[in-house]
């Protein structure tokens, strides 16, 4: 049965459960209890088993070399979804310290699986929303010679950019030029996405004001009017303070 078709007690129960049997497979180096939690079919299931793996890393010193050894041994796994929750639980690690998993998230950015690159951009933004220690890693890819790689860092800069704007707006800055038109439309879209919250969307405006990129700047100023009517109830400023802002400057 998945994870949320469990009652609020079951659900609970159910994690205790995998807790415990991840507990019980550290110290063997992992095992195929381990294995089959991080390939469950269920999503869920497996974001359970990544979140307690990592809250154990974190709150015990003493396992924390099995978790890593664990970690390095699963992100070869034959199984994208086995990879998948080794880059996720990676972020969660990584928030608190990032050097001991940047290899596994740089891993993940290269993988041949969508699910696992994607889950690079998840880990970005877990850990870059705690730990400004991943901006020396965007600036290490964020001109990689692979588009991809381009695209899931500027992604990965967004929620850190949603509350220190001016810690990545020079890294976006880099991509204004660039040539794939998926990478831009990822930099639009997170020009827009971190500049809704409270005192951010006059800084990233005057900034993307004095890129002198008239292409960028309109498509941001289309992006930020639709981002602030998408989240009203949670942006600083309404959508027609914003379009009196943009008509006046």
């Amino acid at each position: 049965m998945k994870y949320y078709d469990l009652s609020p007690a079951e659900r609970e129960q159910r994690k205790e459960e995998i807790k415990s049997l991840i507990l019980a497979a550290i110290p063997t180096g992992g095992n195929s209890i381990l294995e089959m939690l991080f390939s469950d079919d269920d999503t869920h299931t497996r974001k359970v088993a990544y979140l307690e793996l990592s809250k154990i890393y974190i709150s015990n010193d003493a396992f924390r070399p099995e978790i890593l050894s664990i970690l390095n041994k699963y992100i070869a796994h034959s199984d994208e979804k086995v990879r998948q929750t080794v880059v996720y639980a990676s972020g969660e690690i990584a928030a608190k310290n990032f050097a001991v998993v940047e290899h596994l998230i740089e891993k993940g950015l290269l993988d041949t699986h969508h699910s696992v690159r994607n889950a690079s951009t998840g880990a970005l933004k877990t850990a870059g929303n705690k730990n400004p220690a991943v901006l020396d890693f965007c600036k290490k890819h964020i001109q990689s010679s692979e588009a991809e790689v381009r695209r899931l860092i500027c992604h990965g800069l967004e929620l850190r950019g949603r509350t220190h704007p001016q810690e990545i707006i020079h890294l976006l800055q880099e991509l204004q030029h660039d040539t794939h038109k998926r990478v831009i439309d990822m930099l639009i879209h997170v020009l827009g996405q971190i500049s809704y919250k409270k005192g951010c969307f006059y800084f990233v405006f005057e900034q993307v004001k004095k890129w002198g990129n008239e292409e960028i700047l309109s498509r941001y100023k289309d992006e930020v009017i639709e981002v602030h009517e998408r989240y009203a109830k949670f942006s600083d400023l309404s959508v027609d303070a914003v379009r009196d802002i943009l008509l006046q400057l």
